[in-house]
């Protein structure tokens, strides 16, 4: 009888020690509130509620299995949606933020497959205004040109994260067309990061084949609609290459950090702007900075100047050129919830042009443009 009791008791030990070693996190992000832009295409102002004003709107589970030996099996699957109105955002998918799954070693580092965030994604955007836990969609600079929000991802991609080595670590990502034509609607990207004491920095590079044709949707790796700068101006910045290089770096003070990132993207081969398959480029310089005025207030502020190269015509002229200037101010009720208030300016010069906050409702119809929005956000 004592054997048997020994014998079960050792079992139950034996369960708790495997349940222990695997685990399932279900976590995401509210963000809700009000938004007005002083001009939109029609001349008139606009006043809404909205949902993801900085952070979209987000659940998700996250997994981990520790196979022994310092390898485990891990997995991410998150979903987006409107919290004014509840619907799926990312095209209706269920997971259309990100779907991947993978294994980890402790040292040779992550290989996923799935949809997943490119390299340029995980590298830069950390040393931006546009980072999770700053300003994200609401700091984007003009078009989301240069992918500096969360709001790109790559269907059908493997993607392998180096573990950190002397402060770097390594990304690098391949996104599959999966189509007879190999070479069109597929992407690839490589990053290297450094982080040691209160010094940051990172460089990346991203490629993108074949965005010009609409009829590519399915099932290669992007939707022309996630596409970079695509449907968030009133027009379609298309090519048949997009590529976009960038570095960054931040320094950390204690209660204040400040950072500047640069990045250069070109759309080959395109039709935006009237060109007739010729190059669009844009470099964007950014400045950025947060302070704690308090442990539960922070205060920050980004400046973006974007120089476009575009091919002159009847209607656009060749070299617009954008200023920015964003304010934010963050009230942390606790760790979990927080109140925001945000304020973003934008001016454009050059013939043709008008200014486009990112997300602000509708082009303007002239070259300035302001959006302030104010909302409450809760993580869980």
């Amino acid at each position: 009888m004592k054997k048997r009791y020994i014998l079960a008791c050792s079992g139950l030990l034996a369960t708790q020690v495997a349940h222990a070693q695997s685990s399932v996190t279900l976590y995401g992000i509210l963000d809700a509130g009000f938004q007005y832009t002083n001009n939109v295409a029609n001349g008139g102002s606009l006043i809404r509620q909205t949902s993801g004003n900085l952070n979209g709107s987000r659940f998700g589970f996250r997994g981990n299995e520790d196979l022994g030996g310092g390898l485990s099996a891990q997995f991410v699957l998150e979903g987006g949606f409107g919290l004014n109105n509840g619907k799926s955002a990312q095209d209706g998918r269920l997971f259309g933020r990100q779907a991947w799954v993978g294994l980890n070693s402790d040292k040779y580092g992550r290989i996923s497959l799935g949809r997943q965030y490119d390299a340029f994604t995980d590298t830069l955007i950390p040393l931006s205004a546009t980072s999770l836990d700053f300003a994200d969609t609401a700091f984007a600079h003009p078009f989301d040109n240069d992918d500096m929000i969360h709001s790109f991802r790559l269907s059908n991609t493997a993607k392998y994260v180096s573990p950190v080595y002397h402060g770097l670590k390594l990304e690098a990502q391949y996104a599959f067309s999966n189509s007879t034509d190999f070479a069109v609607n597929r992407a690839y990207s490589v990053g290297l990061a450094y982080s040691g004491g209160p010094l940051s920095a990172g460089i990346a590079y991203f490629q993108l084949n074949g965005t010009q044709n609409t009829t590519i949707n399915s099932p290669g790796t992007v939707d022309i609609n996630e596409s970079q700068a695509n449907n968030t101006a009133g027009f379609v910045l298309g090519a048949d290459v997009q590529r976009v290089a960038g570095a960054g770096v931040n320094y950390d003070f204690g209660k204040a950090k400040v950072g500047f990132v640069y990045t250069h993207t070109q759309f080959e081969g395109s039709t935006s702007f009237g060109s007739q398959g010729g190059t669009v480029r844009f470099d964007n310089f950014e400045l950025n900075g947060r302070y704690y005025v308090l442990p539960q207030l922070a205060i920050g502020a980004e400046y973006v100047f974007t120089d476009g190269h575009v091919n002159k015509t009847a209607t656009f002229g060749s070299s617009p050129k954008w200023n920015q200037i964003g304010l934010q101010t963050v009230y942390y009720l606790s760790k979990r919830t927080d109140l925001y208030v945000e304020g973003v300016y934008q001016h454009v010069s050059g013939r043709g042009f008008t200014a486009f906050v990112y997300n602000s409702g509708g082009a303007s119809s002239t070259s300035n443009q302001v959006v302030g929005i104010a909302g409450m956000r809760v993580h869980f």
